[in-house]
């Protein structure tokens, strides 16, 4: 009895090792995963509008029909970019993703406070390199630490009723995502998640 019980108590502990490598292998190994997707139609350092959400022809699963959906592919290997949202009539959010879909940091329009969602995203040794004496409080710039230097921004806006859609499009097609062209300000801003 005491055999029989090993027994199973030591393929439930195989069965579960098994489980856990593989749920964790699989972000690393997959080779449709959201970034490699994304690819082909969309331009690096820059805002592309995906199409309307449709279950034959959506490029990402499980998209919201009820949000338009634009995105940046970033590579900071360049320097910073500044990104720029305006914000539209009923909600909108920014996420920023790694290059392994690892989301780090997000906000929204109601946490902004703005009309418009404008921050700065750099690597942490990007955001040493900021010289330290900058006159700007924190209310001035929103600077993001990204864990990756390639990454996906995501950017939606709702449209809360169908014929509010263009002007949820409209407000993602003013966004802009493009590396500084000026040295970014250094303001006490929340680091994303490490």
């Amino acid at each position: 009895m005491i055999r029989l019980a090993f027994t199973i108590l030591a393929g439930i502990l195989l069965g579960l090792i098994v489980h856990l490598v593989s749920v964790l292998a699989l972000p690393r190994i997959a080779t449709q995963d959201a970034y490699s997707r994304l690819t082909p139609m969309t331009k690096e350092n820059a805002v592309t509008q995906l199409p309307l959400a449709d279950p034959n022809t959506s490029p990402m699963p499980f998209m919201d029909p009820a949000f338009a959906l634009a995105i940046c592919r970033y590579d900071l290997s360049g320097g910073p970019l500044k990104l720029k949202v305006p914000v539209s009539q009923a909600y909108t959010s920014v996420s920023f993703y790694t290059r392994n879909e690892i989301a780090y940091y997000a906000i929204n329009d109601r946490s902004a406070g703005k009309k418009v969602i404008e921050l700065d995203l750099m690597t942490e040794a990007q955001h040493d390199a900021l010289p330290e004496d900058e006159e700007v409080t924190a209310a001035d710039r929103l600077i993001i630490d990204s864990p990756s230097a390639t990454g996906l921004i995501v950017m939606k806006a709702l449209a809360a009723e169908p014929g509010l859609m263009p002007q949820a499009q409209a407000s993602l097609a003013a966004a802009t995502c493009a590396p500084q062209t000026d040295a970014p300000a250094k303001a006490e801003a929340p680091r994303g998640r490490r």
